[in-house]
This record gives structure tokens, sequence and C-alpha cells, in this order.
């Protein structure tokens, strides 16, 4: 038998100091450097909202009767429960230690994205993923004269399945969804309905070599990934409510 190599893909991760929030960072001239021309760059929703400056202090949060009550239900504290609250546009369901929520971003998660962990406050998701991402592509590429894509990544818990993965939550410059409809199969078929979350593929491929603990690895270059470049976004991969059969 036969067998060749069909293709090889490189993930590359960057080690970078730890910021506590709202240094002054170029963060696109610290990875242009790194890049070459086609080259996917996954970065750690944690870096960016830390640059962004989107970390609370715990000592300046009044937690609200509603959080309070949540908290009691939870065993969370007050003061995390009212970030969770003031981050979401709807509590979905309440269990022992996690409030599922859909975030104003329109994700559906665990506590709004809200955690303590690789902190030293209470960290928000970035505002605008889809808008920090592109900022950063477009830098890159102004100094590197190269076309890359860029993804803003979390880990997330699914339904149905244990342990957490990276998604996608803020795309620039590559198809998030991939619609690969009217592609043929390898014995000729028609494909009908094939839509690939190819961002969350890379985001997940990505978080194997960022780590979740210490690895302190906040961006992963992934590089000849046949993926196709385009006007994605993150959130062309968020189900609409009228869609969601699990809600």
């Amino acid at each position: 038998m036969d067998i060749k190599i069909k293709r090889k893909v490189e993930v590359i991760g960057l080690e970078l100091p730890i910021f506590k929030g709202g240094e002054k960072v170029d963060l696109a001239e610290l990875i242009a450097n790194y890049v070459e021309d086609g080259d996917i760059i996954v970065i750690a929703e944690t870096l960016i909202a830390k640059l962004e400056g989107r970390i609370l202090n715990k000592e300046d949060i009044k937690p609200s009767k509603e959080a309070i009550e949540l908290a009691k239900k939870t065993g969370k504290d007050p003061k995390v429960v009212q970030a969770i609250i003031d981050e979401a546009n709807e509590i979905i369901k309440v269990g022992k230690n996690f409030i599922i929520t859909e975030t104003k971003h329109g994700l559906v998660c665990a506590n709004s994205g809200v955690d303590e962990s690789n902190s030293l406050g209470i960290k928000l998701l970035p505002k605008d993923p889809d808008k920090s991402a592109e900022m950063i592509r477009k830098r890159i590429e102004e100094i590197t004269n190269k076309k890359v894509g860029v993804i803003i990544s979390d880990s997330v818990g699914r339904p149905f399945r244990k342990g957490s993965v990276g998604i996608a939550i803020g795309v620039s410059g590559i198809i998030a969804l991939w619609d690969r409809k009217g592609e043929k199969d390898l014995f000729g078929r028609e494909l009908k309905s094939t839509e690939v979350a190819i961002a969350d593929e890379l985001a997940s491929m990505a978080n194997v070599v960022m780590g979740e603990a210490n690895e302190g690895i906040p961006i992963a270059i992934i590089r000849n990934a046949p993926v196709p470049f385009g006007d994605g976004r993150g959130r062309d991969l968020i189900r609409a409510k009228d869609e969601d059969v699990f809600r």
C-alpha cells in the first residue's frame, strides 16, 4: 500500500510576560517578528481582556439582591455573580457553582466568560472580540506586508460532552464558518449541508499548545492550515436563538 504524506500543519506557541492589565503594549508588533505569509494567529481572550483593561477590582463591586440570591444557589462569591449578571443578556440555567448565560456578545457559556484564573482581579471577556481581532490583524499586515488571519479564542464547556475546548469568539481575515455545500466527497457525491466551524477547530488546535494552566503561552501561530481567507467574524458561529433546539 502506497501511503503519502498529504498535508502538514504546524502550531507554534509564543510565551509572553505576564501582564496585570491595562499595560500599553503593541501586541501586533510583538507578534509580527514571528509570522509568515498565510499564518493564522490565535490569541487567548485573557490576554486581550487584560490589555484592554477588562479587569475589575472585586472590592469595587456592590452585589445586588439578585446576585446575593444567585450566590446562595451556586456557592459563588456574590461579587463575582454581580459581574456575571452585568455581562449577561439572559440567565439561562443555574446550577452548583455555575451560571449559564447568554453574554452581551450573544455567546452562550458558563458565567458570562467571567473568571478569576490567570488574573489579579475579576476578568471579563473582551468587549468586542471581532473588532480586537481585526485591529491586530490590520496592524500585523501593516508592519509585515504579509497576509494573516487572527482568532481570539476562549475555552468553554459543551452540552453532552465533558471537558473544555477552545472556540473562536473573535475572527478576522479568515472564514469562520466554512460553507462547503456543493463540493464533492471522495466518491463524487455533492455535499448538501456541510458547514465547518473552521475557526473553532483552529482555536482548539491552538489550545493544545497554549494550555489551560501555567504554561504561559497566550499566543499560537498556525502555519500551513488549508483555510480560506475571507471576511469571517466570530459572530458567524453563534446559532440564532430560534434555531437552538436545546434552549
